[in-house]
């Protein structure tokens, strides 16, 4: 019998998720409220997360599911209706209507991590957030984690297609070269990463999601200049910053990284720019 897949919050992460799902056989369905941007081949849930009213039916049962979800505003109450409230009342339609849920996966954030001074971090590091977004997430992490087969994956920050905020500023010249480390992950290897996971016989209730290679936002931009063949930005007098996300136990159980640093995600990204400022 074919397998049925969820992926609650079906955006970017999710259809690049979906995407393998489908060829590996699985029935995919996709809960988002604009269905319309799904990708081709899987199903449409047209649901809000925020209304539990609307998870009252769910159209069939599910073995395993996704919830890849994301406020829509950076505020607390968006987090917590979409993170906690969201979460909790999908699962709970869910094993109210039988669905078996043999492992549900929680896309969580390295926003959980407190450490501010550059410090490496994986996931038996101390997690103290110093602003909401990390503290809610602990609490939907906590939800996820009351579930025996609950596996939380917590993202750095995604880049793609599309993402060409930081390829803009340096190309007008606003970017500036901090010593601020940073952390990301492509979105085609966040579904990568994610279907991976799914065919392990036994998950850690716990991963880090992000590249081989944390960089000061100096190294990115430096490098960005470079490609893009205009000046370098200027060095910023900033102490060093933020925290560096260590990849290796999710490494360990097999997985090969797309694209391992931001050189090989940006480079064709910055392509498309050049392209279309022509």
């Amino acid at each position: 019998m074919t397998e049925r897949v969820l992926i609650a919050g079906c955006g970017e992460v999710g259809n690049a998720l979906g995407a393998r799902l489908l060829a590996d056989g699985y029935e995919v369905w996709g809960i988002r409220r604009n269905v319309s941007a799904l990708a081709e081949g899987i199903r449409p849930w047209p649901v809000d997360l925020t209304d539990p009213r609307s998870l009252r039916s769910p159209p069939t049962l599910f073995d395993y599911v996704f919830y890849t979800a994301s406020a829509d505003r950076r505020d607390e109450s968006s987090y917590r209706a979409v993170y906690v409230n969201g979460l909790r009342d999908l699962l709970g339609a869910l094993e109210a209507a039988g669905s078996p849920m043999k492992r549900v996966f929680f896309t969580s954030s390295t926003a959980v991590y407190g450490q501010q001074t550059g410090e490496w971090v994986d996931e038996r590091s101390v997690t103290e957030p110093a602003r909401f977004n990390g503290r809610i997430l602990l609490e939907a992490e906590s939800l996820v984690r009351g579930l025996g087969p609950g596996v939380v994956v917590r993202l750095s920050g995604i880049y793609g297609p599309g993402r060409t905020r930081l390829i803009g500023k340096v190309w007008s010249g606003e970017a500036e070269a901090t010593e601020r480390w940073t952390n990301r992950v492509h979105v085609e290897d966040c579904g990568g990463l994610l279907h991976h996971l799914m065919r392990l016989d036994t998950p850690a209730h716990v991963y880090l999601g992000s590249d081989d290679a944390p960089a000061t936002t100096a190294e990115v931009v430096t490098w960005m200049s470079e490609q893009l063949g205009v000046a370098a930005p200027p060095a910023a007098d900033t102490p060093s910053s933020n925290k560096r996300c260590r990849n290796r136990l999710l490494r360990d159980t097999g997985y090969q990284f797309l694209y391992p640093t931001f050189r090989e995600g940006y480079a064709p990204i910055i392509k498309d720019f050049l392209r279309d400022l022509r």
